[in-house]
């Protein structure tokens, strides 16, 4: 670190603060200097964050803005703070997203994947990644974002498939990998398995169709919302103790259209309640019908093919598309009788690939699964003992339900973008998983590989301990994990979050791989409503940044940030905190402008109240934002400094120090120490949250190298002045300036107008020394000989009540004012006549909302006060 400047050699501030024109290339600097990089030998305890990995297709929106805000404001302050913080980049290869970014070039030259072959196209996709694929890591330094670029990864980098591949490799030899036949999410589209994860469930407009299977008193009436499905049904269920039905249990009715034989079997998971309480039973094509299709050993025919066309079915259908079969099979039974009610519109949830929107398709398939029952045991485990800790708290209980509850993982994909199933299956039907160090066998001796792929969703589960060197035993593994903690939002707790328990723990003996979980919410508009590219009312933070500043950006999702809650976001609440930096920029200038030295020293004897209550101010705001901070409220923290700054330091004590300063020697060096001390630790404080300004500010402060490299505030010394009682003064003397303020635009002066003035009482109240900072700040002046009092307000402060008489005239234009107060007065009284008429209205008082009749009660209240205080001012006008 470089030598501190004396002040006089400290840099000067221009008058206007360009974020545009500072920020990239401080952030080159901090970069070029080493500053974010992480060091496991340097002796410092660790303290590490990795990144949620955005996609390599991704670009920076509101939900990464604030992820990243978060995390920078805990890195940055706890390397401050004298800890090794890593917080550690990397991006998903994003399998099916970026398969077709792809895929869609290819159309657009009219060719496909398989033009291509599997090799060329994998070839073309990193072809992809080198030219256009992370664009959002430009993006995270326009954020400011203080990660190690020299750690960067990549989940198809060569040490994570190396990871990869020997975690399927141990979880296949431990028995907790399988292959087997199962319904999964199915996208026809992207024509691959889909996570859940991977599945939007949004409230559709369709169809409920009942259907009467048989007639007379063997009939039984089902209801579907996917007709179509009836060609695949292989059986009915009932409940077993539903007496309706008894008599059918055990034998068989006819499939209509088919003409297949259907048994009717009874079953528990069957709602004797709902509907009919008779189910149509589709096993390879509903989850719910394949258990009761194993349960009974009902056949499991799939009448669709991969892109959703009826397959197989026997019936003059196949050939169709999934939806024109609907109608199709629909008019048909019909035609026969067999439908009985129809209800249309009827709004149900329907699942839809989250890359390309398509409804997603419940498919019996072969797909590779995890077995999750020992893993998810665990995971629910570490939380409950508390090796983890949820916060808020009382997210863990969605956390443990889904833990508690969770099926076994689909993990293969059907796609050539991604780490391949390192499984191989020889000529006479041998199975072969080999791991990294292992010899694949030949296909020259008939083996081939599963062409599939694993889920996208298996390497990023591995990311906290793979991006370390896991398998290896590396020195950042040793130093760094179990990480500190995972910042994201509360919509993936049950699926990323809970992969990287399940994963972590298994692979790293029991340890974790965080120790606390801090969960945001979502991003709304300033409505509350879901932002959307349809809905018209996304913001784009890149564009809010062109125009505000990442600070202002970062400032306000900080402000927004309260644990678990959704937050509210418009670009007006980016501009108010670019005011906000406007603000802290010219106050600062002003302290500089004055001489202020955070190294200075302060005179005791020489502290004034207002000196000793901004000291023990700035001290207790430390204290509770450390507070807040530990406990993962960025929003009280950012709001408490927001008020601290802009409400006590910039709006009270820079005017006094302004007064203070005036006075000369001693008095002026210890109000710049002061001011300089009190600068220094505010900058400090927000330094996390408004890196490029403070850095700014800071170093022109104290001719220092970085507030990067700074220590975090400390309360010692001069900073934790006593009191005093010195608190209850200002604030007696902030109500009296207030007040009298408040008078003096009553009668018409303006904000910056002096006046001649006479105040006595402020030795009874208590406030003896505060004449002067009272005049200056109240714009009083002292009364000459033959000073007559034209108006004069009391304020009861402190011990007692000041007196301040006012000597107006020739101050104000009479006639002038005269004229405005009437105006004022004139809209005070229309204001009580239609509020008294709407009261006095019965059928308003008693039909309309309760707020809403208070709303025009208070209104009525104020139109009276205002009328009494103008007519006031009024009588107090001398005559023109």
């Amino acid at each position: 670190m470089t030598e501190t400047l004396p002040p006089k050699q400290r840099a000067s501030l221009p008058s206007r603060w360009e974020p545009s024109e500072v920020e990239p290339r401080l952030y080159q600097q901090w970069v070029d200097a080493g500053y974010f990089t992480g060091d496991p030998a340097g002796g410092k305890p660790p303290f590490c964050i990795v990144i949620p990995p955005p996609n390599v297709t991704g670009v920076l929106h509101l939900g990464h803005a604030m992820d990243h805000t978060l995390i920078d404001i805990l890195t940055r302050r706890r390397r401050m703070q004298g800890y090794d913080a890593l917080w550690l980049p990397g991006m998903d290869h994003a399998g099916i997203a970026t398969q077709n970014v792809v895929e869609r070039q290819l159309a657009a030259e009219g060719r496909g994947r398989h033009d291509l072959g599997r090799e060329r196209f994998v070839a073309k996709v990193w072809e992809w990644k080198a030219e256009s694929g992370g664009a959002i890591l430009g993006q995270m330094r326009r954020l400011g974002d203080g990660v190690d670029w020299s750690r960067e990864r990549f989940t198809l980098d060569e040490g994570l498939s190396e990871a990869v591949q020997t975690m399927f490799k141990r979880l296949y030899d431990d028995g907790l990998i399988y292959r087997a036949e199962r319904i999964i999410n199915w996208c026809p589209r992207c024509l691959t398995a889909l996570s859940d994860i991977e599945v939007d469930h949004q409230d559709d407009e369709g169809e409920l169709v009942s259907l009467r299977y048989e007639d007379g008193d063997d009939s039984i009436i089902v209801a579907t919302t996917r007709v179509e499905t009836m060609l695949g049904d292989t059986g009915i269920a009932v409940h077993p103790d539903d007496e309706r039905y008894s008599h059918l249990v055990g034998r068989e009715i006819e499939l209509p259209i088919v003409g297949r034989r259907l048994p009717v079997v009874a079953d528990e998971h069957v709602d004797p309640g709902f509907g009919t309480g008779a189910v149509k039973i589709t096993p390879a094509h509903d989850p719910n019908d394949f258990e009761i299709g194993r349960r009974h050993n009902l056949p499991m025919p799939s009448i669709m093919d991969e892109h959703a066309v009826i397959a197989n079915s026997g019936t003059r259908f196949d050939g169709m598309d999934r939806f024109a079969a609907r109608e199709a099979v629909r008019e048909e039974l019909r035609a026969q009788g067999r439908v009985v009610a129809e209800k249309r519109p009827y709004t149900h949830s329907v699942g839809h690939c989250s890359r390309c929107d398509t409804v997603v398709e419940p498919r019996l398939s072969l797909q590779w699964f995890v077995q999750v029952e020992p893993l998810a045991q665990a995971a629910g485990a570490a939380v409950r003992d508390g090796r983890v800790t949820i916060h808020p708290k009382e997210l863990e209980r969605r956390y443990f339900d889904w833990v508690d509850n969770m099926h076994d993982w689909t993990i293969s994909r059907q796609l050539w973008w991604g780490h391949r199933i390192p499984v191989w299956y020889g000529p006479g039907g041998e199975v072969r998983c080999v791991g990294p160090c292992e010899q694949p066998p030949s296909e020259a001796d008939g083996w081939r590989q599963d062409p599939d792929v694993l889920d996208t969703w298996f390497s990023s589960g591995l990311w906290p301990f793979s991006t370390l060197g896991w398998p290896a035993d590396t020195a950042d593994l040793r130093h760094y994990y179990p990480t500190s903690v995972l910042v994201t939002g509360y919509d993936i707790l049950f699926f990323w979050v809970a992969r990287m328990m399940m994963l972590g723990l298994y692979a790293m003996d029991g340890q974790p791989p965080f120790e606390h979980v801090f969960l945001h919410g979502l991003i709304r508009d300033q409505f509350g409503k879901k932002m959307s590219k349809s809905r018209g009312n996304a913001i784009d933070p890149l564009a809010l940044m062109d125009s505000y500043g990442a600070d202002a950006l970062r400032f306000s999702l900080a402000r927004g940030s309260n644990p678990g809650a959704d937050m509210a976001m418009s670009e007006d609440w980016v501009a108010g905190s670019r005011n906000f930096g406007t603000k802290l920029w010219n106050a600062t200038r002003f302290a500089l402008a004055n001489g202020a030295d955070p190294n200075g020293d302060i005179d005791p004897a020489q502290l004034t109240d207002a000196d000793r209550w901004i000291l023990h101010r700035v001290g207790a705001v430390t204290a509770e934002v450390d507070t807040l901070l530990e406990d993962f409220q960025f929003a009280k923290a950012t709001e408490l400094l927001y008020h601290f700054t802009w409400d006590e330091l910039c709006d009270w004590y820079v005017e006094l120090a302004k007064v203070q300063i005036a006075e000369g020697e001693p008095r002026a060096a210890t109000t710049r120490a002061v001011l300089g001390n009190t600068f220094d630790v505010l900058l400090r404080l927000l330094h996390p949250i408004m890196p490029f300004l403070t850095e700014t500010l800071w170093t022109a402060l104290t001719g220092e190298e970085s507030l990067v490299l700074a220590s975090w505030p400390r309360l010692t010394g001069q900073a934790e002045a006593r009191d005093g009682g010195a608190g209850q003064r200002v604030a007696a003397l902030q109500r009296l300036v207030t007040e009298v303020r408040r008078f003096r635009a009553d009668q018409g002066l303006r904000p910056g107008q002096w006046v001649p003035a006479r105040l006595t009482g402020l030795a009874e109240a208590g406030l003896a020394a505060q004449h002067g900072p009272a005049s200056a700040l109240a714009r009083l002046g002292e009364p000459e000989d033959g000073f007559t009092a034209t108006a004069a307000v009391e304020v009861s402060v402190g011990t007692g009540t000041v007196r301040v008489e006012l000597d107006t005239s020739g101050t104000i234009d009479v006639a002038a004012e005269r004229a405005r107060l009437g105006k004022d007065l004139a809209a005070a009284e229309k204001e009580l006549v239609g509020a008294g008429a709407k009261l006095n209205n019965p059928k308003f008082t008693e039909r309309a909302p309760a707020d809403v009749v208070d709303g025009i009660r208070a209104r009525r209240s104020a139109a009276t006060s205002d009328i009494e205080r103008i007519r006031a001012a009024l009588a107090a006008l001398p005559e023109v």
